[in-house]
């Protein structure tokens, strides 16, 4: 009965200190962190005039902080009003490298957004300043340094649309307003379109395809435009093209795509490729046979486009938004067949799988890039 006794004192004391560890450990210890001392770019009084390049920037950097238990600490820059105290800022970001940099790479266009949300009117200049909020954990600190830059905005659009058109003889649809293709908005202020333009003749967008419409076009290529009443482009060369206008920036952007066809990722090449049918539609028939491999059948495919942007001949792969790893079935969802342009060109990554059927058949794909739905396309055996 003593021995009895004794253990179960011995239980009930490793309990006691199991249990008052454990609630020790749970107990949140904040993190000390020291403010950043030093602002060393861009330096006080910069001033800056912002170009409508998409890979415009410009570097902040400041003076690293410690963290009281030698941990990483990460930072956002922030911007405010010359008057403001950054309680209530304009803009915040993160540094680079998700956050943990002491520096951070910020493009023109947030640039412009900044300024905008400081009140800059399209091509004008407004003072904002900035600071670095320092962090580990829940601890936040914000720097007793500050620094002033002038930005000279974008000649960018106050009033954005809401949607796109393209109209006019160059175009595909001709000059019937009703009939005019859409664009494809992407984000607030951004559009885009693959469409047909004729050599020698005239088109424009427009911001609703009924009525008495705005008018925008661009009489350099680079630049958008309003028109007040009339205005017009005339192309130069009759050929398919991927055309972006970034209102925000007031920008126009060409790429003229020459080709696409299956890039089958066994044998590393396009098999075949797609002609383009009219209204952003590329499609192809050919026979697809799978590649034998020791462990099976490798029925892995994306789309390969061959480009022209300015004056260079590039490359782009066309992949999987959902990442899948399987062929589709009779159930599988539409959104398996959706498409996006692939930051980089690879032999298999963001690819997809044909159905078995494909296997040795005569098959019809098609690419549908167009501005009323997902870009997507669809493989049908024949």
């Amino acid at each position: 009965m003593k021995n009895i006794i004794v253990t179960s004192l011995y239980t009930l004391l490793a309990s006691i200190l199991f249990f008052s560890c454990k609630k020790d450990d749970m107990n949140y210890k904040d993190v000390n962190i020291t403010a950043v001392k030093t602002l060393y770019a861009p330096v006080n009084n910069r001033s800056i005039k912002l170009l409508s390049s998409a890979s415009a920037s410009l570097y902040f950097e400041w003076e690293a902080v410690k963290a009281e238990d030698g941990g990483a600490a990460s930072y956002e820059v922030v911007f405010d009003k010359p008057t403001g105290d950054f309680s209530q800022p304009l803009y915040k970001i993160v540094s680079d490298n998700n956050g943990f940099s002491s520096g951070a790479t910020i493009t023109h266009k947030i640039l412009n957004r900044i300024a905008g949300l400081a009140g800059v009117e399209p091509g004008g200049s407004v003072d904002v300043k900035w600071t670095v909020f320092s962090s580990r954990g829940i601890n936040v600190v914000k720097s007793d340094q500050s620094a002033t830059l002038t930005i000279t905005a974008l000649q960018g659009f106050a009033d954005l649309p809401d949607e796109v058109f393209i109209t006019g003889e160059g175009s595909e649809t001709g000059t019937n307003l009703a009939q005019a293709m859409p664009f494809k908005l992407n984000a607030a202020g951004e559009f885009e379109i693959y469409t047909r333009l004729e050599a020698g003749k005239t088109y424009y967008f427009t911001d609703r395809n009924s009525g008495t419409p705005r008018i925008f076009y661009s009489d350099n290529g680079s630049t958008l435009k309003e028109a007040e009443e009339s205005g017009v482009i005339t192309a130069s060369k009759t050929a398919v093209y991927r055309i972006n206008l970034d209102f925000n920036t007031a920008t126009i952007a060409y790429t003229e795509i020459t080709s696409i066809g299956i890039f089958f990722s066994p044998e590393n090449k396009v098999l075949f490729n797609l002609p383009y049918q009219g209204k952003g539609i590329w499609r192809g028939t050919g026979v697809i046979t799978f590649r034998q491999e020791s462990w099976g059948r490798d029925e892995r495919y994306k789309f390969q486009m061959q480009t022209v942007s300015n004056g260079a001949n590039v490359v782009a792969q066309l992949g999987t938004v959902t990442g899948t790893d399987s062929p589709p079935n009779a159930s599988s969802p539409a959104s398996y067949y959706y498409l996006r342009v692939l930051p980089n060109t690879s032999q298999w990554d963001d690819k997809w799988k044909f159905m078995p059927a494909v296997d040795g058949k005569s098959t019809t794909i098609s690419v549908l890039l167009q501005g009323t739905s997902p870009y997507t396309h669809t493989v049908q055996v024949n």
